[in-house]
């Protein structure tokens, strides 16, 4: 009899105690996707923000706050308050305040040290107005595809990576990222390098000298003579030669066609003004116009920027 009375007590506590672990409802995360499920959200399980039991990794509520009053909603209201924190087209949350969800967790590296006040930053861009939260795959961490999402809003770059001398972006062997920080740079136009010739030296090293004879123009900015984004002449000149060097240079022939009344005639060592105008024009004898090291005092003179 006492063993019976034993057991009867020993049931009625365990059946006490699964009953509350029954009847406890989930909290944080667990509880959004009561409702939030796979019909409701995209599969985002391979996501680094997909949910894991890894408490290193964000939950619903790290980014969307608490949000009470939305997952309990409250009585006589007839539709369910929104979150604390949105991040939708439709959000009234200023941009600072998305991008600053995000940068509690994305502060800890040299790539976002100068996000604040950066250009995006000024122009009141989010974090999610570039990347996709909620999904397995973000088109703008793939060299594929992250020119599309630029694209968005620099359609003038668009235009000019259609044109037929491009760095091979649209052929996804290159990317925006490669040259460009877009979190932050101290370089102009979020040049990843402190200058657009370091940025440029990061592939073009041969470019870089230093040079016994530089070319003034090429060790101030690459972008006087190239357009990177795209141009219709070979090597993403700005103009075909020999005009982009006469936008600085006075031209020169052995007869005046092509010449300004009042400019240099002859001087070309027997030249005609087929080989000034057509082919590569100065090129064919200012073959170093990067920088040269000819060490020859005579013959030709070094600083022509000749082999």
């Amino acid at each position: 009899m006492q063993i019976k009375s034993v057991m009867a007590v020993v049931g009625i506590c365990l059946f006490g105690l699964l009953g509350s672990a029954w009847g406890a409802q989930p909290t944080g995360a667990a509880f959004c996707v009561t409702c939030h499920d796979e019909e409701d959200l995209p599969d985002m399980s391979r996501s680094a923000h997909g949910f894991s039991v890894d408490k290193r990794v964000p939950d619903c509520i790290s980014c969307h706050g608490p949000s009470n009053t939305h997952a309990h909603k409250p009585s006589g209201v007839s539709l369910r308050p929104h979150p604390d924190r949105m991040f939708t087209k439709k959000s009234t949350l200023p941009a600072s305040e998305r991008s600053a969800a995000c940068l509690t967790c994305h502060n800890k590296d040299a790539k976002r040290a100068l996000w604040n006040g950066s250009q995006h930053d000024a122009a009141d861009i989010a974090c999610n107005s570039c990347h996709k939260i909620h999904g397995n795959r973000d088109k703008i961490l793939s060299k594929a595809t992250q020119a599309d999402v630029c694209y968005t809003c620099h359609k003038e770059q668009r235009a000019q990576m259609n044109r037929p001398s491009h760095h091979p972006v649209p052929e996804g062997k290159m990317s925006c990222a490669d040259c460009h920080n877009v979190h932050g740079s101290a370089g102009p136009k979020l040049v990843k390098r402190d200058s657009i010739n370091d940025t440029c030296y990061t592939c073009h090293a041969e470019k870089r000298g230093p040079f016994v004879h530089p070319h003034e123009p090429v060790a101030e900015d690459c972008s006087t003579c190239h357009n990177a984004h795209g141009t219709t002449v070979a090597a993403m000149l700005k103009a075909r030669p020999p005009l982009l060097c006469q936008q600085c240079h006075t031209p020169h022939a052995a007869t005046g066609v092509g010449l300004v009344p009042g400019q240099l005639t002859g001087a070309t060592r027997g030249q005609n003004s087929v080989t000034i105008w057509q082919g590569r024009s100065c090129m064919n004898c200012h073959t170093q116009v990067h920088g040269s090291n000819n060490p020859s005092p005579t013959n030709p003179t070094p600083q022509l920027l000749m082999r």
